[in-house]
């Protein structure tokens, strides 16, 4: 998502400056993660660290930082009853001033994340600014933000990056349709097929590729490693064309089918004829959606669809994360310079 990036550049363009106010790390429960960004000017805001009187506090401090050139700031803030909040946990936010001056700047950083760069970010306690520096695609670190303090001196690295949530959804009815919307907002950079040209909006929602084309198993195959696929076509048989092209692969993130407990059964047996295997029958998700939703309409399938795919990429991401090595970067307490 990170639609901050493209929002600074504007603003910037039109003489506006800004303050970037990030949160650098959360302990306990809070209502945004390490590396959630928001940006205030003079008259708005953009994006959130999670509202209430936390984001009132920090939208003052930044607008005081707004009048000056100071130099970043860090703020602690525990979420209790001082701050009228009852999360409980606490967070440190990072206060950075852009100006004006950088709009060329954070303009072609936008761009470039948008184009799949990774834009990097390195601030130590007493700088003037963050060090802000491009990197080729994913470098494979883990976590976006770390940060580092032994109480007087503080490092944060952050990394920015564009979503990485290819979903291949085929159909484009008015269930396929709800689910495109549905995913937009969300980050997912959704291929949307479907051999009738004509049945597409006029105007896609940002982050959707229509795609018209008579051979729709080819894009499966083209499709990345770690693809999200959903099929909901108006045939029965291209639907069953698709799931055969999907299961013959071992390297995707989630697999749904529309239809009911006896489309699936039919489909089972049928794939099994075929010479799959039984066992790779559990790699397919139908019915779709989270269990315990029962409407069908399609904004409401498309809500729970949305949900269920959230569900299994956070899942994947926890399991990815606890299996990737941690990489200690050593913190220097004298304050120089690594």
């Amino acid at each position: 998502m990170n639609d901050w990036l493209h929002t600074l550049a504007n603003w910037l363009e039109a003489g506006q400056p800004a303050v970037m106010v990030t949160v650098v790390r959360a302990d306990g429960s809070t209502p945004r993660e390490a590396g959630a960004t928001m940006l205030v000017g003079r008259a708005a805001t953009a994006d959130t660290i999670g509202g209430g009187h936390l984001e009132w506090l920090a939208t003052s401090t930044a607008r005081e930082l707004l009048l000056s050139d100071a130099k970043p700031r860090l703020m602690r803030c525990a979420l209790g009853a001082s701050l009228g909040q009852c999360c409980g946990g606490a967070v440190w936010l990072a206060l950075e001033r852009i100006d004006v001056r950088d709009a060329a700047i954070w303009r072609t950083r936008a761009e470039a994340v948008a184009a799949g760069h990774t834009l990097q970010r390195r601030l130590l306690s007493g700088d003037e600014g963050s060090l802000w520096s491009l990197a080729e695609g994913d470098p494979g670190r883990g976590e976006p933000a770390h940060f580092w303090s032994d109480g007087g001196h503080w490092q944060f690295e952050q990394q920015v990056a564009a979503s990485r949530f290819p979903v291949m959804l085929f159909g484009a009815g008015h269930v396929g349709e709800a689910i495109a919307r549905a995913l937009a907002p969300l980050g997912a950079q959704v291929s949307w097929v479907d051999s009738r040209d004509d049945i597409f909006p006029a105007v896609a929602p940002d982050g959707i590729t229509p795609l018209c084309t008579d051979t729709p198993a080819a894009e499966v195959r083209a499709a990345p490693p770690g693809s999200y696929f959903l099929v909901l076509t108006h045939s029965h048989a291209l639907d069953f064309e698709l799931c055969e092209a999907i299961l013959a692969r071992e390297d995707f993130a989630y697999f749904g089918l529309i239809g009911s407990a006896t489309k699936r059964a039919s489909f089972e047996h049928r794939l099994i004829a075929r010479g799959l295997e039984p066992t790779r029958l559990i790699d397919m998700t139908c019915p779709i959606g989270i269990p315990g939703v029962r409407s069908k309409q399609p904004a409401v399938i498309a809500a729970s669809v949305a949900a269920q795919l959230l569900q299994v990429r956070e899942a994947r991401e926890a399991v990815a994360k606890v299996a990737r090595p941690v990489a200690i970067t050593p913190f220097l307490l004298s304050g120089a310079r690594p």
